[in-house]
């Protein structure tokens, strides 16, 4: 569910969480003599993740992506349920696409992923010119969905795996900078907190071989890659056969080259432990930035939400970030506003966590009611919405301010960029980001994407640094 807003600052605006607007697409490649597969995926990394395996499911079975849905033979929205309008834009999608399929009767369309896994047959019932409705474990049966579909059936699988990890599919790398890549360590959740639709959509939790994994890593790296995200709902729950827990994975991966960066998310305060906090400081190339939703600084509304933490405990894993890595170690979280019963005090409490932490960054809600979920069949929703967008706005207003602070912090330091693109603002700027996940615009000069530069951070705004880049005599002096 990630929304960037100018660069490195990742707060989203109502209308961006309202709408999941995360959206990407898939690109072209040679299709001679092929069939042609659109992908549009929406949401979260875990989705953009799974339609990379999508895409090599389908070439196997003759198929090559096109950025242009005109052209499309088979149609696949990969959607989110996080939040009710999430499903709502993928609704009015499909209508828009309903006018493309009238013109191209031949045309098949396929809602995969979380809406799919919730809504199931419904979606059919609903919305007539679905052909196939596939939940996320189900990707393997995809080319025989589509067979299904060509001669005039529905085909749909909303099976939920207890092994399924498609460990052995080689992604196709989709909408790719050639430098940084997702790389899947499991799937599912069990952890069954009230909000979260998550636990019902993807099924029970279950780790990747981490052999599987390392050779992912090494392969990407060979290709060219120089940044790997270990991606999985609760990363530090990850543990293989009772042999390999996350900080054991996390060193295997980082021992494929110093020059491999290594970013994980997502983190959950009751797992994330100390000996993850000590790999990630023994190893230059795991980069010092973590991901820990926070949802609620009131241990009341931590207790209905089912996150089996209390506010002491989520500060005394903060504390320890800052004890083990120090406090430029970069902290982003979540949080959400006006959860059922919640109090103006108990709001206060999330402020002042905010004050206390000092995140760097963050993704910030109001309370979105999910059909299915323990809270909306145990709690009302009774936060009404103008005060729910009101506790939202304060929220935001802080933490911009702390952004701002936290960068300023920075000016006059010498940081080490990893570039991936140019700027969308200049084409004669590249972006990159540094250790701690902030974007960082200098001048392109000579460099090239996928180089390592020493950049001088000479001017912020909460959202962006810039600088410039050094030679490596300045650098060293």
């Amino acid at each position: 569910m990630e929304q960037k807003v100018a660069s490195s600052l990742k707060i989203l605006t109502e209308a961006d969480k309202e709408a999941c607007e995360t959206v990407r697409i898939s690109e072209n490649e040679p299709a001679i003599g092929k069939k042609r597969l659109f992908i549009e995926s929406y949401g979260c990394q875990m989705n953009f993740s799974d339609s990379e395996i999508v895409a090599s499911v389908m070439r196997s079975a003759g198929y090559a992506t096109t950025s242009d849905e005109q052209n499309a033979d088979v149609i696949f929205l990969n959607t989110c349920a996080i939040r009710d309008n999430a499903e709502q834009k993928v609704r009015n999608r499909l209508r828009h696409l309903n006018f493309l399929k009238l013109k191209k009767p031949g045309m098949l369309i396929g809602v995969l992923g979380c809406m799919a896994e919730r809504l199931k047959t419904q979606l059919l019932e609903e919305e007539k010119m679905v052909d196939i409705v596939t939940g996320p474990d189900a990707y393997r049966d995809l080319p025989r969905l589509v067979q299904e579909a060509e001669t005039g059936q529905k085909g749909v699988n909303v099976f939920l795996s207890r092994e399924e990890t498609y460990a052995d599919i080689s992604p196709i790398r989709l909408n790719s900078n050639g430098v940084t890549a997702l790389v899947s360590i499991m799937r599912g959740c069990d952890n069954m907190c009230s909000f979260c639709v998550v636990p019902f959509t993807r099924g029970r939790e279950r780790s990747r071989d981490p052999y599987s994994i390392v050779q992912e890593s090494r392969d990407l790296f060979e290709q060219g890659y120089r940044e790997v995200t270990l991606l999985g709902q609760n990363v530090d729950s990850y543990k293989w056969e009772n042999k390999v827990n996350f900080a054991q994975l996390l060193e295997m991966v980082a021992k494929i080259s110093p020059e491999l960066r290594v970013r994980f998310s997502t983190s959950h305060p009751k797992d994330i432990t100390d000996e993850v906090l000590y790999t990630i400081k023994k190893y230059d190339n795991i980069c010092n930035y973590i991901h820990l939703p926070a949802q609620s600084g009131n241990s009341r509304i931590l207790a209905m939400m089912n996150r089996t933490y209390d506010r002491e405990w989520y500060l005394e894993r903060i504390d320890s970030i800052r004890r083990i890595l120090g406090e430029d170690c970069g902290i982003s979280h979540d949080l959400i506003s006006g959860f059922c019963s919640e109090t103006e005090e108990e709001h206060q409490d999330s402020i002042s966590l905010l004050e206390y932490v000092k995140f760097d960054f963050g993704y910030m809600f109001s309370y979105s009611e999910r059909p299915g979920t323990l809270a909306a069949k145990k709690y009302p929703d009774d936060i009404p919405a103008d005060i729910k967008q009101r506790r939202l706005a304060e929220i935001i207003d802080v933490q911009q301010r702390i952004s701002l602070e936290r960068n300023q912090r920075l000016i006059g330091t010498v940081q080490k960029v990893l570039v991936e693109g140019t700027s969308k603002r200049s084409d004669d700027d590249f972006s990159g980001r540094m250790d701690q996940n902030k974007r960082v615009i200098f001048p392109r000069e000579n460099f090239k994407v996928g180089d390592y530069v020493n950049v001088l951070i000479t001017e912020c705004t909460a959202a962006t640094l810039k600088g410039k880049a050094l030679t490596e005599v300045e650098a060293v002096f």
